[in-house]
């Protein structure tokens, strides 16, 4: 099982792919919205800003967040350590149910190019 600080520096990894993006992927990661991922097996959530291709203000939140953001995946440490290392593919992973995504259609599948 996957630690916090494993899924945080995943989250890191994430957000040091989306700031050095260019060209499509760079216009996909250009919203700005709220964003949460909570991890189900430990129990907490990263809240924060998907903002200019970029993800600030990450902060970790016991259990489920109080305000819903308007993009929330929900799924296992392992999982987010796989998909973002490249060894999970996230549409299999969403279409399987191991990661769950709740955003509007357009932001999910911006979202499938991101990860």
């Amino acid at each position: 099982m996957a630690t916090i600080e494993e899924c945080r520096a995943a989250l890191d990894r994430l957000a040091a792919n989306l700031a050095a993006a260019d060209g499509d992927l760079k216009a996909a990661a250009a919203l700005d919205r709220s964003l949460s991922c909570r991890i189900t097996d430990l129990d907490i959530t990263f809240v924060g800003r998907l903002t200019g291709g970029r993800i600030e203000d990450v902060t970790t939140v016991p259990g489920a967040p109080a305000d819903k953001a308007q993009i929330r995946l929900t799924t296992k440490g392992d999982d987010l350590v796989a998909m973002v290392g490249g060894e999970l593919n996230f549409a299999r992973a969403w279409g399987s149910g191991r990661v769950k995504v709740q955003a509007n259609l357009r932001d999910v599948l911006r979202l499938r190019s991101l990860l």
